[in-house]
C-alpha cells in the first residue's frame, strides 16, 4: 500500500504505527530515563579516550553491562555492535510489556540501521597477524559471521529467538531514522506484526574513524572532553565519535490497544532522499526537501511542529547547511524549539538518529526541550533564534516532533512523530 508524494495512511487504523518499548545505550544513559535526566540535567558522556595508533583522544563510550543478556562465550564470538543491539532489543522488549514467550517469532522483524560494519574486526584481525609476520592461519575463523552487514541484527534474533526477516540498512548516519522507516514499512505492508527497529554504533573500537576525521581536519579537540561537541558554535573544531544504540518495538495500532500497551508517540511522517550533489559536503536544499516531504506524508505544516531534532555534528560547513534548511522550512516561528543531543555524547553515527530522536520523545510529557549545551558563541551563520541554548525550555505544548539525520553520499532523512493522544485511535 503506497502513499506516494503526499497523502496519508492515518485513516486505516492498521496502518497506524506506535511506539511501544524503548532500549537504549548512550555515553550518558543505559536507559530512556537515566538518559533524559542526563539531557536535561546537561550532564555530557564525552569522555578522554585512547585508541590504537591514534593514542589519546576523546569520544563518547558506553557502560553498559553485555552480560546482562549475553553469557561471556557469545560476547567473545560476537561483536561490540552486536552486543549493542542485544543489549537495546531486550530492553525494549522488556519495556514494551509484551509477554515475550507468547509472541509467534516468525512475525517479529528486526531492522537496525549501521553507519559501517566489519572494520573493528578487519583492523583487530590485522593488528592480531601482525605479531606473527602476517601469518594468516592466526586470523579467526569467526571473522567472517562477525563481519557480514547483517550481523548486529543477526545477533539480536539470536539472542530473542526471533524467526522473521532481519537486515542492517546501510545509510551512513541517516541511518537511525532508516531503520525506524524500515521497520514501519514492513509493518504497513504486513510483514511483520512486530518490528525491533532502530540504529547501532560500535565506530570509536575502529581506529580507521578518527583517523579519517583527522585527515579531514574534523576531529574535535578540546583539553576539556565534556566541552569538546559543540554544534553551532562559533569555536566548534569537529566531531566527537561516539558508539550507543537505540531500538524500539514498533507496532500497529490496533494490536498496541489489544493489549493495553503504553504508547510513547506516533510514527506519522518520514521520508528519504540523496543529495547528488558531493561524498561530504552537505546540500542544504535536498535536506529541506526531505523535510517538507515528511510533513507532507504527515499532512501537517510547519507551524505544527514544535520541536526539530537537529543533526549537526559540529563541523563547520555541516551546521551552516542545516541551519539553512531547517530556517527554509520553519523560518523565525519562536514557538518553535531546536536542540542537538550529539552536544552531549558526540556523534553516535547509525546510532545518532536513533538515540537523538528517544532523548526528545519524553517532552511529550514534560514539556520540555533539551538544551544544546557548548553552545556559548553561536555561530552568526548558524543563525536559528529558536536553538535551545544550554538551559532546557519549557514548552506550552508538545505534540510533533521532527528528528533529522543525515549522512555521507547525501542521504537525508527526517522522521516525525505525534504524541498519542488516545482520541483518534478507531
Amino acid at each position: 500500500m503506497l502513499f506516494e508524494g503526499g497523502g496519508s495512511p492515518m485513516s486505516d487504523p492498521n496502518q497506524r504505527i506506535v511506539i511501544t518499548g524503548i532500549g537504549l545505550t548512550s555515553p550518558n544513559g543505559n536507559s530512556l530515563a537515566e538518559f533524559r535526566a542526563n539531557l536535561l540535567a546537561g550532564k555530557s558522556g564525552v569522555s578522554n579516550y585512547e585508541i590504537r595508533y591514534i593514542g589519546e583522544t576523546l569520544a563518547g563510550v558506553c557502560n553498559f553491562d553485555p552480560l546482562r543478556y549475553q553469557k561471556r562465550k557469545d560476547v567473545r564470538r560476537g561483536t561490540r555492535a552486536g552486543s549493542i543491539a542485544i543489549y537495546c532489543a531486550n530492553e525494549a522488549v522488556q519495556q514494551s510489556g509484551l509477554s515475550w514467550p507468547d509472541v509467534p517469532k516468525n512475525r517479529v522483524g528486526v531492522f537496525i540501521g549501521i553507519t559501517e560494519h566489519g572494520n573493528v574486526e578487519t583492523e583487530n584481525e590485522i593488528f592480531e597477524i601482525s605479531k606473527f609476520n602476517y601469518d594468516t592461519s592466526v586470523w579467526s575463523h569467526h571473522h567472517n559471521p562477525r563481519t557480514v552487514a547483517n550481523s548486529p541484527a543477526g545477533e539480536v534474533t539470536l539472542s530473542l529467538g526471533i524467526t522473521g526477516p532481519h537486515l542492517c540498512i546501510g545509510a551512513a548516519c541517516a541511518a537511525g531514522n532508516a531503520g525506524f522507516i524500515q521497520g514501519l514499512q514492513m509493518l504497513r505492508l504486513g510483514e511483520v506484526d512486530l518490528a525491533i527497529a532502530g540504529g547501532v554504533s560500535e565506530s570509536i573500537h575502529t581506529f580507521g574513524i578518527f583517523a579519517g576525521f583527522k585527515s579531514q581536519g574534523a576531529l574535535a579537540t578540546n583539553p576539556e572532553p565534556t566541552r569538546a561537541s559543540r554544534p553551532f558554535d562559533l569555536d566548534r573544531n569537529g566531531i566527537v565519535v561516539a558508539e550507543g544504540g537505540g531500538l524500539l518495538t514498533l507496532e500497529r495500532l490496533p494490536d498496541a490497544l489489544r493489549r493495553g500497551a503504553r504508547i510513547y508517540g506516533e510514527i506519522v511522517g518520514h521520508a528519504m532522499n540523496s543529495d547528488a550533489t558531493d561524498f561530504v559536503l552537505p546540500d542544504p536544499t535536498r535536506q529541506a526537501e526531505c523535510m517538507r516531504l515528511a510533513l507532507q506524508r504527515a499532512g501537517i505544516g510547519p507551524e505544527s511542529i514544535d520541536l526539530v531534532s537537529s543533526h549537526a555534528t559540529a563541523t563547520e560547513q555541516g551546521d551552516i547547511e542545516e541551519s539553512q534548511a531547517i530556517h527554509s522550512v520553519f523560518g523565525d516561528r519562536m514557538s518553535l524549539a531546536i536542540n542537538n543531543t550529539k552536544s552531549f555524547i558526540g556523534h553516535a553515527m547509525g546510532a545518532a538518529g536513533a538515540l537523538e530522536l528517544l532523548g526528545n520523545l519524553p517532552a511529550f510529557d514534560d514539556h520540555f526541550a533539551h538544551a544544546t549545551i557548548n553552545l556559548d558563541q553561536p555561530d552568526p551563520r548558524c543563525a536559528l533564534p529558536q536553538i535551545v541554548a544550554n538551559t532546557p525550555r519549557k514548552m506550552d505544548r508538545v505534540e510533533y516532533i521532527l528528528n533529522n539525520s543525515f549522512g555521507m553520499l547525501g542521504i537525508n532523512s527526517a522522521v516525525i512523530v505525534k504524541r498519542y493522544s488516545g482520541d483518534q485511535e478507531e
